[in-house]
This record gives structure tokens, C-alpha cells and sequence, in this order.
């Protein structure tokens, strides 16, 4: 049974001399109105005891426009601006609802440069896509053919911080699911190998980061050689933001190609609820842990998952899924990050990874066959840890291999 998605295609494109300098101002704008709304918002409420809404931003944008100061934001098309608006709103909902910590100003050298269009600032002809206070289209790379038929409802244009171009089209797309098949895997993550498979495959870690660390090291030395202000800093920054560019593009192609493959081969897919924020305090291993990017890894299956009729099951983070032995079910005490392979007293020997991947599967199909897609979590509170997995705390004896 098919069913309707939407999907985001994104293209990189080349604009023109006048479309860079339109769209860099639309940026600033978009900008400088998200901080201005949130420092009106934060000054009633922390001042006053009083909220604003969106509707109230809205009409404080359309005083600003009046202003000689800010008269400028006339020049850019209004439509990005009341984006900019939404998202705030968004963001004060997230953070009421406790998804999300409290909305933050957006920096003009850190921040993502960005632009959303809605349906009546953008026209859409021949396949040709030409945004408001433009005279031509863009200049499109079209690495791969949206779905038939579909048109964009919204765009959003953003430049990265290597300088690229990029434009993204959300359209609505025809989703056929996977075939049917009776196969689960459960997916143990790691460091020397990304993900160990229960059926005993390992796919190695490519360590992107790795690869290119000389080269970045070298272009951060040349960057803060740079007298601070300066064009050079600026050419070594987009230097450096390139480097960048270049190992989270391999790194999300990497992962995009895996998650896919897992996603069409299994109808069930088993993993760990791993809560990376708190592994990444272990100094040794963080730097390692951000190159492996479990948290994408993780996203990348639950959306394609749920576009394919799969099923993922997320299991508890305190499953001692490396310590416990599956033929008799005991659980080892300590298992050291030094230890690879080790033998229960029953008698059956462990590769230490396969073991983990084939208990988060059991453990994984014995909660779906509850209808619990999730273990409950134990309290840190009653045991006194912190909630960083067991497996990825430095040992006190041994070095960890990576």
C-alpha cells in the first residue's frame, strides 16, 4: 500500500552576481528580525511576566518596516521574514513543551545562512525556479529528477560555510513499501567497527575525520595565523569550512548508503537507545564517538523506516547487551573495553561485539512481540551513574582499542 510523504530534494545551484547579493541580504534580515523578536519576547517575559505570540511579532514587523532604522527590510521579499517569525514560535514551543532548550540569537559567522519561501514567493515553471525580487531563475544542478509530477509547496535556499550554494524543494512523494521479508537484524554501534550485525558481519569504521585531519590541522595553523578581520582570515576560514564540507559529505554519504541498505535487506531492525550526549564527556573516546555519528545513523533508520512499512525497535540504554552471555543468560560483572572476546563459565566463547549485536536482537523481537518498541529505562537516581553506556567508559586497566 502506497503512501503520501514529503520528502526534501536538495540541489546545489550557482547564482548570479545580483541573486548572491539578493540572497545574502535576505539572510541578514531574516536574521536580524529572528533576534529582534526574541529579544522583544524575552524582554516582556522576564520584564513583564508577559508572552507574545506570533501574531503580535507579526504586527511588531510590520512597525519595524516603518521605521527610518529598520526601513531597509522593505528591500527583501516579506515572505522569509514571517518564516523567520514561525520558526521562533516553533522554537518557544519546543522549548515550553521541554523539547528543547530555550531559543538562542542566531550569530552572523556561526548561524546557518538561510532562507524559507513559501508557495506565493517563488514561481515554479518548466522546471524552472525563480524566487521573488528575481528577474531569472536559478541555476539548478539537478543531480537527480524530482518525482513525477510533483511540485514544490515550500524552498528553502541556504549557503553553507565553504561558501556552496544550496536549494532545498519539499514536495510530495509516492511511497511504494519494501518487499515483505522475514528477516531482523539487531545493530550493535561502535567505534573500531560502526555497527556490528547479529548475523556477524562488521562494516568497518572509515573514520572520515581521520583521514583528513592533516589537512584540516593545517588549514585551522594557516586560519589563525591570519590577522583577525582581515580578507586572508576570511579566504583561510572558507578554506578550513571546506575541509569541513568535505568529511561530513563523505561521512552522510556513508551512512546514507548503510542505513538504506539495513532498511531494504531487514523487516525488523534492532537498536540501542544511546544517549551520545553524555558519551561524548569521555575525552578520550568524543572525538572518535562525533566522527562515528550514531546520532544520524539512528534518525536516518527511523525516517526510512517509517517511509518503507519497517519496523524499528529501540531497546533500553542499560541492556547489558556486551556482558550477557545468550546461551545460559549469565552476566558478566565487568567487561573492560580492552576485552574483545571472552568465555562464560558455560563454556561458550564470545566475540564481544556479535554477542551484543545478537542480544540486542533477542532483546529487541522479545519487546516487539510485547507491543513495547521501547524497554523501560531505569532510573540513574536508584543507582547512582550517569546515564553513558557502559561499554564506552575508559577502563581503568587497559588502553580501549579504537
Amino acid at each position: 500500500m502506497t503512501r503520501q510523504v514529503k520528502r526534501a530534494f536538495k540541489y546545489r545551484f550557482y547564482p548570479t552576481g545580483e541573486q548572491a547579493a539578493e540572497l545574502s541580504r535576505t539572510f541578514g534580515c531574516v536574521r536580524l528580525v529572528y533576534n529582534k523578536a526574541l529579544e522583544d519576547r524575552t524582554r516582556a517575559w522576564y520584564g513583564e511576566q508577559r508572552r507574545i505570540s506570533y501574531v503580535q511579532s507579526s504586527a511588531a514587523l510590520t512597525q519595524w518596516k516603518k521605521s527610518e532604522e529598520l526601513a531597509f527590510l522593505t528591500a527583501v521579499s516579506s515572505v522569509p521574514l514571517q518564516q523567520a517569525l514561525r520558526h521562533l514560535q516553533a522554537a518557544f514551543g519546543n522549548f515550553f513543551a521541554k523539547r528543547a532548550q530555550y531559543p538562542r540569537y542566531k550569530s552572523r559567522k556561526k548561524s546557518r545562512a538561510s532562507a524559507e519561501y513559501t508557495r506565493s514567493a517563488f514561481t515554479w515553471r518548466g522546471g524552472r525556479l525563480t524566487l521573488a525580487k528575481m528577474a531569472a531563475p536559478l541555476d539548478i544542478r539537478w543531480s537527480r529528477p524530482l518525482p513525477h509530477g510533483a511540485e514544490p509547496t515550500t524552498v528553502t535556499v541556504s549557503r553553507d560555510p565553504a561558501g556552496r550554494w544550496f536549494v532545498s524543494l519539499l514536495c510530495e512523494d509516492t511511497l511504494a513499501p519494501a518487499p515483505a521479508t522475514t528477516a531482523a537484524v539487531g545493530i550493535d554501534a561502535g567505534i573500531t567497527s560502526l555497527v556490528t550485525l547479529s548475523t556477524g558481519e562488521t562494516i568497518s569504521n572509515p573514520r572520515h575525520e581521520r583521514r583528513d585531519r592533516a589537512r584540516l590541522a593545517r588549514a585551522q595553523r594557516e586560519l589563525s595565523r591570519k590577522a583577525k578581520g582581515s580578507n586572508n582570515r576570511a579566504k583561510a576560514r572558507v578554506k578550513a569550512a571546506r575541509v569541513h564540507a568535505r568529511i561530513a559529505d563523505r561521512r552522510r554519504d556513508f551512512l546514507h548508503k548503510l542505513s538504506t541498505r539495513l532498511v531494504r535487506e531487514n523487516q525488523t531492525v534492532v537498536i540501542e537507545d544511546l544517549t551520545v550526549r553524555n558519551l561524548l564527556k569521555n575525552g578520550t573516546l568524543a572525538r572518535a564517538i562525533s566522527d562515528a555519528a550514531w546520532t544520524d545513523l539512528r534518525m536516518m533508520l527511523e525516517y526510512k523506516c517509517a517511509w518503507y512499512g519497517r519496523e524499528l525497535v529501540v531497546i533500553d540504554r542499560w541492556f547489558p547487551s556486551s556482558k550477557l552471555c545468550g546461551p545460559c543468560g549469565t552476566v558478566a560483572a565487568k567487561m573492560p573495553l580492552n576485552v574483545r572476546e571472552w568465555t562464560c563459565g558455560c563454556g561458550a566463547m564470545h566475540d564481544r561485539d556479535v554477542n551484543a549485536a545478537r542480544n540486542i536482537l533477542a532483546a529487541g523481537l522479545a519487546a516487539s512481540a510485547c507491543g513495547d518498541g521501547v524497554r523501560p529505562q531505569r532510573e540513574s537516581s536508584r543507582t547512582g551513574r550517569s546515564s553513558v553506556k557502559q561499554e564506552t567508559q575508559r577502563a581503568t586497566a587497559g588502553t580501549p582499542r579504537l
